[in-house]
């Protein structure tokens, strides 16, 4: 099984990255869940999403602890959450920064896998949108490679209609931008 814990501000769409995830991989032939972890948190606020993924069926319901993958919609959540907390050894951090990795390796000491994206300049650029989510997921599935870009697309197709076309350009736009720093 693979977990995941998504890091944003509200509504910047990691619940939707979440459920993205699940759907995708439910498309693809696995099991899958989504949910997230907020409470009255407003728009901006520090918010937190979890999915997982298994070619068994999931019957844990908790909250992710020891994630796989912790992907990061907004980085200035690195200054304020301990994002990498519980990330297991061989685990991956994805992160949304204009910043090269080695750099953001540095300031921030992190250790795992380093998988940085510059999301918001995509996002604008495709989406006209500060929203990053989906473009994020392109980073997500170039170091997971846990299924297919494909199931991803076929999942924004159903769940944004119109705007799938500005979401997979974003996502492929990524997926091919995306630098990967190996574990130190």
């Amino acid at each position: 099984m693979k977990e995941l814990r998504l890091h944003g501000r509200g509504g910047q769409g990691a619940v939707t990255s979440a459920e993205l995830v699940a759907t995708s991989a439910i498309r693809a032939g696995h099991f899958a869940q989504a949910f997230p972890s907020f409470g009255p948190e407003r728009r901006g606020a520090p918010v937190m999403a979890y999915a997982r993924v298994s070619e068994q069926q999931i019957r844990n319901r908790s909250a992710v602890y020891e994630p796989d993958m912790v992907l990061v919609l907004d980085p200035s959540l690195l200054k304020i959450v301990d994002v990498c907390a519980g990330l297991k050894p061989d685990g991956i951090l994805v992160l949304n920064t204009g910043n090269p990795a080695a750099s953001v390796r540095k300031e921030f000491g992190i250790k795992h896998k380093l998988v940085v994206v510059d999301a918001l300049t995509i996002a604008l650029a495709t989406l006209r949108r500060p929203i990053t989510n989906t473009t994020l997921l392109g980073a997500f599935n170039k170091a997971a490679a846990v299924m297919d870009n494909e199931f991803f697309f076929a999942s924004m197709k159903e769940r944004f209609g119109p705007l799938a076309a500005r979401n997979i350009e974003a996502f492929k736009r990524a997926y091919e931008t995306t630098e990967i720093l190996e574990a130190e």
